[in-house]
């Protein structure tokens, strides 16, 4: 089993001059970081309960929430912990070191308690009173928002709602205007009941994700249950609220390639070992010695420019302007080679494993299907370098959406 305490250890910065930032609170996070730790073994027996059923078993499910683990972005006035981006970014590494779709849902659900920072607090509190409380988001659509007295009448079918079996509330994508590809977009939450699962989570990655479509037809959503993709108010003061809303949901996610490729260095080593009867274990040999040398310096200088982009983005919140835009592209290139490095090493794994790594039976086998699942997010996708390129050569960044 992957030990996830060979997750990348990193210090948690202190942001860059000129911005008042958390460089002052405590580091947190340490209780979660055990959580996972304790929770590893359950996981592990488990695993194939989460292939055979594609989602994670109630078991589990209810252990990680129980722990905590999906509200890591709650705001302390609502009772959460409100991590910073850094020792988020820690848990959710922790995380998917043991398990990528633990990872990812750990991701995405605590990624998903920073609502606490947008919606009034006697609705996020009646939400979070549930300890199982778990939001599944969708972005990869867009539905539509009929307005109405008090509110509005949503339809719509999203797809990738990752955590769906398990969501009490889902946050969906929808336009007042579904015919003007220029109407502003609303984020709202229908809840558990009012959303039908649609069963096509049928993948060769990120298997226990659950990430199915499902669809809400003609269902009325509170005023109070909405609000804007872009350009919201925070309802909180901490800068994680005042962050770009989508740069912070692509950083929610960010961890999980890295943690992947670092619990598959931890399963290699210890497959390297070699087996009872085996001739000469593959540690003996050099090149081997020196690839795993060569993936953690990969691993861990991707995870420094993820580092390094987020401090810079916290810095530049407050200052606005072009500072800001270029640190929110810089973020999403982080993101992307970040993915991009994580797919790397866990490849040059199994390659050097040799035929061993093809069997379901092999720790590596899992991380291949679920770092190439992860790096496929658009958080994650080449189309951000495009971005950052074409502010590089003075041009606009021709999307809003980074």
């Amino acid at each position: 089993m992957r030990d996830s305490s060979h997750a990348v250890e990193t210090d948690e910065p202190t942001a860059r001059s000129g911005s008042n930032v958390m460089a002052g609170a405590p580091d947190r996070g340490h209780r979660e970081l055990e959580a996972v730790q304790a929770l590893a073994p359950l996981i592990a027996a488990q695993r194939n309960a989460c292939d055979r059923e594609r989602r994670l078993p109630d078991a589990v499910f209810a252990a990680l929430a129980d722990a905590g683990l999906f509200r890591l972005w709650l705001p302390q006035a609502l009772g959460g912990p409100e991590l910073s981006p850094f020792a988020f970014v820690r848990v959710v590494e922790a995380a998917s070191a043991v398990d990528g779709s633990v990872g990812w849902l750990v991701g995405n659900g605590a990624g998903m308690s920073r609502i606490g920072g947008y919606l009034d607090q006697s609705v996020v509190r009646e939400w979070y009173a549930d300890p199982r409380a778990f939001v599944a988001s969708a972005t990869g659509a867009v539905g539509t928002a009929t307005a109405v007295a008090g509110g509005y009448r949503l339809s719509g079918h999203w797809p990738f709602g990752s955590g769906a079996h398990h969501a009490t509330r889902f946050m969906v994508l929808a336009s007042v205007k579904p015919d003007d590809p220029a109407s502003p977009l609303l984020c709202c939450y229908p809840g558990r009941e009012d959303a039908t699962i649609l069963d096509n989570w049928h993948v060769s990655g990120l298997r226990g994700t659950g990430s199915c479509d499902f669809e809400v037809r003609d269902i009325f959503v509170p005023a109070a249950h909405v609000h804007p993709f872009l350009g919201l108010r925070p309802t909180q003061p901490g800068l994680l609220y005042r962050m770009p809303p989508s740069s912070v949901f692509a950083w929610s996610i960010s961890g999980v390639p890295l943690g992947i490729a670092s619990g598959a260095i931890t399963s290699f080593a210890e497959l390297a070992t070699g087996r009872p009867g085996s001739r000469a274990a593959l540690r003996d040999r050099e090149i081997v010695q020196a690839m795993v040398g060569r993936t953690r310096a990969m691993l861990r200088g991707a995870h420094a420019f993820l580092i390094d982009a987020m401090t810079e983005l916290m810095a530049a919140t407050d200052t606005g302007g072009q500072r800001l835009v270029q640190a929110r592209a810089d973020i999403r290139i982080a993101n992307a080679h970040a993915a991009e490095t994580a797919t790397s090493i866990t490849e040059m794994l199994a390659a050097s494993a040799g035929a061993v790594a093809i069997f379901e039976t092999c720790a590596l086998e899992r991380t291949v299907g679920d770092v190439r699942a992860a790096a496929k997010h658009i958080a994650m996708s080449p189309n951000n370098y495009v971005t950052a390129g074409r502010l590089a050569l003075g041009l606009d960044p021709d999307t809003a959406r980074f």
